[in-house]
């Protein structure tokens, strides 16, 4: 009897919610893997074709500063779905906290998480309690299986950080092979549009991480062909990451061109962004320094977009506060007026910023904060003869255990090997951070590593101070 009574509630709990939800808005966040900020044209792309993008963006607002959570693919992803930052999930790189060779790191880093906690509330776990079907369509990266997270639906995703192969067979388990040959980003869109032809009566949330453009570096013979034609491009990886961002602004067409027809664009909430800086060795992103798996800017500053003109977001709008993926969670859902039982959250709704963009002072005036008590190595092959540590600050890691802040136009940067290892710059008359000037502003710099460390104790984060043994001082 006890039984039959816990059902039929949870049954009417469910299809209360789904009447409540009947006249909120649908929501669809393409969050595309390894896309550098300068990698797309509304950004001053001189390289890459993305008319598609550029469209659907120009249409909502425009992040000119807009952060990830992370400068790697997993612990950005834990940020964005949770809105907390690493102190609280402990993901705080991909795999091991020590990569790199045992010799050259001098401290002994924290552990690291793989997985995320099944204990954190997500977006899609929150936006199913509110009534919506929810979907992932593509990377996922921080579980094996995302029906634990608040999905109702998962296509391609695991916790494989990218494909096999972007060509039919996929060697995914969680994706059907097509015909041999099918493009992986065609597949995915494919598959996503299927999902709203069929939920589109019910408010949905589709998450929608392409794989794209992640390494393996395998574009369409054809449209490496067209790049090698227009000259401007001469390393072959180069050539067939150009063709894998245009296969993707295709595909982002396709979508929205579906949505169009379908009399859906104007009533979806469309987030279009990165989950970090683009692999430097063959996309720099001058003038942003290094990129991915640093916390330079061209390692954490993404493409950053969100439209939803029946919401009344304004069309053609930049705006030049810094927002965060952390912002994402509270934001949308106070868009579709989702009420939030835990506003723990380590993002701020920035609703009000959006709609009314002289209405910023919660926004200017606060702090943005990174932590990565971790190691991670440099990789990769050079571009053009130019050293893929170039922009790096060692030949040796692109990222050395550390913390970040950004405030008021200056970002600090602290190192753990040694106790007075700073870096501060200048973000807005140095954008290049090539000036290091922890030396001349020390009032500054004395203030900056107060509110640091302030938010390091108040988030318990976990400091890397144990010696390294195998370390060998050179």
């Amino acid at each position: 009897m006890n039984k039959i009574k816990f059902f039929t509630i949870v049954a009417v709990s469910s299809l209360s919610s789904i009447a409540v939800a009947q006249n909120k808005p649908s929501i669809i966040l393409i969050n595309v893997d390894d896309l550098g900020y300068k990698d797309v044209g509304f950004n001053g792309s001189k390289y890459y074709s993305t008319p598609n993008i550029d469209k659907l963006v120009s249409q909502g607002v425009i992040f000119n500063n807009g952060y990830a959570g992370a400068a790697n693919c997993a612990p950005s992803r834990a940020c964005l779905l949770t809105g907390l930052n690493t102190p609280k999930h402990k993901i705080f790189t991909v795999n091991s906290s020590s990569r790199g060779k045992a010799k050259n790191r001098k401290i002994i880093p924290v552990k690291n998480n793989t997985i995320l906690s099944e204990k954190f509330p997500t977006m899609a776990s929150i936006f199913r309690d509110a009534g919506y079907k929810t979907i992932n369509i593509g990377k996922f990266h921080v579980g094996e299986n995302p029906l634990n997270y608040g999905f109702d639906c998962n296509i391609a995703g695991n916790h494989a950080g990218h494909p096999s192969s972007y060509f039919s067979p996929y060697k995914n388990k969680n994706l059907k092979d097509g015909k041999k040959g099918e493009h992986l980003p065609y597949r995915l869109t494919s598959e996503a549009i299927n999902f709203i032809e069929k939920s589109k009566q019910q408010p949905y949330f589709l998450y929608l991480p392409y794989y794209s453009v992640h390494t393996p570096l395998q574009g369409k013979k054809e449209l490496i062909e067209k790049y090698r034609k227009i000259g401007k491009i001469k390393s072959e990886k180069q050539l067939s990451y150009a063709a894998m961002i245009e296969s993707l602004d295709d595909n982002i067409g396709r979508l929205t061109n579906y949505l169009q027809q379908q009399n859906l664009l104007d009533k979806t909430i469309i987030v279009f962004t990165g989950d970090n800086g683009s692999v430097y060795s063959f996309s720099p992103q001058k003038p942003l320094r290094a990129g991915k798996g640093t916390y330079y800017e061209g390692g954490i500053r993404v493409p950053f977009a969100i439209r939803w003109p029946q919401g009344k977001i304004p069309a053609n709008c930049r705006l030049n506060e810094r927002v965060s993926q952390l912002d994402l969670l509270p934001t949308l859902a106070r868009l579709a007026n989702v009420k939030l039982e835990n506003n723990k959250f380590d993002g701020i709704d920035v609703s009000s910023y959006i709609f009314n963009k002289k209405n910023n002072k919660e926004i200017s005036e606060r702090a943005i904060f990174f932590h990565f008590p971790i190691y991670l190595q440099c990789t990769g092959k050079a571009l053009n003869g130019i050293s893929k540590h170039m922009q790096s600050r060692d030949p040796l890691f692109r990222t050395r255990p550390g913390s970040v802040i950004i405030y008021n136009n200056y970002k600090l940067i602290k190192y753990y090997e040694d106790k007075n290892d700073y870096e501060l710059f200048d973000l807005k008359n140095d954008i290049s951070e090539q000036h290091n000037l922890a030396n001349q502003k020390i009032e500054l710099k004395k203030q900056l590593i107060i509110k640091l460390e302030e938010w390091l104790k108040e988030n318990n984060a976990p400091i890397p101070t144990r010696k390294n043994p195998k370390y060998i001082a050179k």
